[in-house]
């Protein structure tokens, strides 16, 4: 039967020494035989066990879980549950670099629209990303009352026309002008602006607010802070 040195089967599974004497150290590969002169002799069962304590390495399972597997009699009833344990961790690692990365992506491109860059800007998008997501979700409830107001509003006017009874589009107008107040102010009280001078976020009066010139992102108002009137980026902001 073949023995090898430390240095031997280090090379035959493309570890270092160092590696080697480590897993010696910690009882996880212990050589078979020691010579007189105390020179450690691995067997061909060590180098397979070698090169399993390397695979499991590999998929990053911790030493002390691949000991505790090791010593086990039947190491085979416990290895595919840590093998799902480490696919686990794995996904959600990979999930989050996935996240990091869209952000980083999401930031290259706002910087991109960045006219006049400087560090207040930094603060002004990382305010924009982390809103994003509620103001999606405040944008979502308003397209869904404007669907229920228009289906209101054209199936009351259908009626009307089909049966010559205006009473349910008269009391559906008034139901659509009610939804059509309450969700300016549910949104106008869900949002904010950032100043592009002064980088204060503010809320504008709803009147300013709702006759303001404005793009998808942004609004014309005057800053209440420095009174700087222009476009605002637009920022979920809900009042308390």
């Amino acid at each position: 039967m073949s023995k090898y040195t430390t240095g031997e089967i280090a090379r035959l599974c493309g570890v270092s020494v160092r590696t080697v004497q480590y897993y010696d150290s910690r009882n996880i590969l212990v050589p078979s035989e020691l010579t007189e002169g105390g020179r450690r002799l691995y067997s061909e069962d060590d180098l397979k066990r070698m090169k399993i304590i390397c695979f499991l390495r590999e998929l990053d399972l911790p030493i002390n879980s691949i000991g505790e597997l090791l010593s086990e009699k039947h190491p085979e009833n416990v290895i595919s549950l840590l093998l799902d344990e480490q696919e686990k961790a794995l996904h959600a690692e990979i999930q989050e670099r996935q996240r990091r990365l869209d952000k980083l992506e999401e930031l290259k491109q706002t910087l991109q629209r960045v006219e006049h860059f400087s560090i207040e800007s930094i603060g002004d998008i990382a305010h924009i990303m982390e809103s994003k997501k509620k103001l999606r979700k405040v944008r979502f409830i308003m397209i869904i009352a404007g669907i229920l107001m228009d289906i209101i509003e054209m199936g009351t006017l259908i009626l009307w026309v089909l049966t010559g009874i205006w009473l349910p589009f008269a009391a559906g107008m008034c139901a659509v002008i009610a939804m059509g107040v309450w969700i300016s102010s549910f949104y106008f009280r869900s949002v904010a602006y950032i100043c592009p001078k002064c980088h204060v976020a503010f809320k504008p009066a709803f009147k300013q607010a709702f006759w303001a010139g404005h793009t998808p992102n942004t609004r014309k108002l005057t800053c209440t802070a420095c009174g700087h009137r222009g476009f605002c980026v637009e920022i979920y902001g809900r009042e308390a």
